[in-house]
Formats: C-alpha cells, structure tokens, sequence
C-alpha cells in the first residue's frame, strides 16, 4: 500500500539520564537568550530516569504519504521535535495532551519554530477512526501521537518531549515564579480542581487579572491550561502556552551551576524524552547564539484572525464542538516552516 514501510524506532544515548539532564540544563541556562532553550528547558532538561525512551512509530497508511526514514543526522543538521503536555493527575490510565507543539530548530542559522496545535483539531488517527487530536496520545502514547502529527501534517517528527503538568509547577516555583504582561487575561468558573486533592473531578473558579503579574506555579498553569471565557477560544491558550515557556527561559538565565543538581531532583519523574546526547551538543550550539528575532511562532487562528481552522459541532463529531483544519492553509504554513 502507498505509503507503508517499515516501523521507525527512535532511541537516544545511553549516556546515564541525571548528566543528561545536568548538561542539558548547563547548556541552556548559558544561554541567557530566549528562543529554542525556553521550549527545551522545561522538558529535555530534567527526563531524569525517564531520558532515552524507545518510540516504535508506525509507517504511514495514508494515500500519498510517504513513509520517512530516519537516518542518523549528521551534526548541525536541523531536526524537529513534538512537545506534549497532559494530565499526570490519575485521572486517566493514558490522558489527553493539553497542548502539542512541533519545534524546528535550524542549528546553522540559529532559527526556531513552534507550532501550536490546538487540541480539539478533529483528525483522522494513527490508531483509526478520527477525533479530536488530543486523544491521540491517550490511545496511543507517544507513537500514536507522532504518527498522527506526522500523517496529517505532512512533517517528519525526529524527537518527542513529554511534560505533565504538576512538573510545570515544580519547574515555576523552583524558579521561584515568572513575571509577564497578561494581556489575555483569565476568568474560568468551571477550571479543573485535580492537583494534589483526593477527589480528582472537582471544578473552581479562577482569575489571572490583566497587567503585569509574578505568577506561582499553580497560578502559571492555571493561567495557560484555562479553556474557558477566552474570546479566542483554544487559541488564546496557546499563545499563553508560549508566553510563558519564554518567561520561563527568562527566569532559568539566572540560574548558576550549583542551581542545576537541585533543580533536577525537582523535576523527577515528570517528564520523559527520547533525546539524546548528540541533540543536546546541538541544542548547545543553538542556544549560545540565539535571538529572539530568530524565534517564529506559529498559532493556527480561525477566521478573521488566521483562517487556518473553523470551529463545528454536531453529530458528526459525536455531539462535540470542535476545531476544523483548512488544509490548503495548514499544509502551506507546516510546508513553508518544516520542510
């Protein structure tokens, strides 16, 4: 069939995890510039017992989508790296991701790209049928959620990062906090109240007020998971996904290196990452010489705003309301930034 090949397994160095996570986080707070290292710090830095994992993606089964291949990639060479963020509260054996992000780093020309992609997108899915693309990783787990970016993007993923979100937490407060200008601010009545609380179905209202603010942990999650009363819908929460992943890479520039052993123990066991030591001497190279005029953000808007999306709801979508793709925009805005 078009489009079959063999299954693609990803496996990183086998250099021990907490040096890993040390040396990574060394690189990126020598930075002290935002771009690649504020989207890498909250999820490469610290897969401390979790870095190295194998992902086994199955071949495309999609007419005209070619299966890639994945060579070893020479230095320097660019690459590209889906970032999943999801509940780890136990709600869910395999949750739903809260947000994916495709990453393009171009180590010689110091260049990033993030794609937001915004989880109601209804899709067709690598493990069959087709839903919200969210739920790709809930059946799944990595791989599906790869294959499913990868068939219907039209993009060839090499890295996956995993966050769960009471890591963000711990990442933020270990900082000590993040400053931004909320200028999309929050009012959710119905936000979910399931960290560190036995009963994990309860809802609370919630408000991060417009200004600047120096938010916590939870109040930073709360201020980028809200879905709620925002008047560009999902796509307000990603553009305050991101926002805060750069407040982030702000703060982490004033780390020093008796900072980074700390920080790690921190971030145990909240995130997973199947890079390995030859991305990070790349991501090194990247982030020493990086400039916020090299970051490009991407967010699929719906009309008026990008017209990449429309929203629906109904039947056809077992009675969801959901986030539509135009794919002549999609397609020509991935092909343009991922080649």
């Amino acid at each position: 069939m078009t489009g079959q090949g063999p299954a693609r397994r990803r496996r990183a160095s086998r250099l021990h995890p907490v040096r890993v996570a040390v040396l990574t986080l060394f690189c990126l707070v020598l930075s002290g510039t935002a771009g690649a290292a504020a989207y890498f710090f909250p999820v490469v830095v610290a897969g401390v017992g979790q870095t190295g994992q194998t992902v086994v993606v199955p071949p495309s089964r999609s007419p005209g989508v070619q299966a890639t291949p994945a060579p070893s990639a020479a230095p320097g060479t660019p690459f590209t790296v889906l970032l999943l963020g999801s509940d780890d509260d136990g709600k869910n054996q395999s949750p739903l991701t809260q947000s994916m992000i495709l990453i393009r780093v171009e180590p010689a020309t110091k260049h990033v790209t993030m794609l937001s992609i915004p989880r109601d997108l209804w899709v067709p899915l690598s493990t069959g049928g087709s839903a919200k693309i969210d739920a790709a990783y809930a059946y799944g787990g990595a791989a599906a959620a790869i294959a499913t970016v990868e068939r219907n993007f039209h993009v060839h993923i090499d890295e996956y990062a995993w966050v769960g979100l009471k890591g963000l937490i711990k990442l933020i407060d270990r900082l000590g906090g993040v400053d931004l200008l909320v200028t999309n601010p929050v009012l959710d009545d119905a936000y979910p109240d399931d960290i560190d609380t036995k009963f994990l179905y309860g809802y609370k209202r919630v408000a991060v007020l417009p200004g600047f603010q120096h938010l916590d942990g939870s109040h930073a999650l709360q201020y980028v998971r809200s879905r709620h009363n925002d008047i560009n819908g999902d796509f307000g929460r990603s553009a305050r996904q991101q926002q805060v992943l750069l407040a982030i890479k702000a703060k982490a520039s004033t780390l020093n290196v008796a900072d980074l052993p700390d920080i790690v123990d921190t971030l145990k066991g909240n995130f997973k990452t199947s890079m390995g030591l030859d991305r990070i001497r790349n991501l090194l190279g990247v982030a020493t010489a990086f400039d916020l005029a090299n970051v490009k953000q991407v967010v699929l808007y719906a009309c008026p705003s990008g017209c990449y999306t429309s929203y629906d709801h109904g039947a056809a979508y077992g009675g969801q309301s959901v986030v539509i793709p135009h794919w002549s925009m999609v397609l020509a805005v991935t092909k343009a930034n991922f080649p």
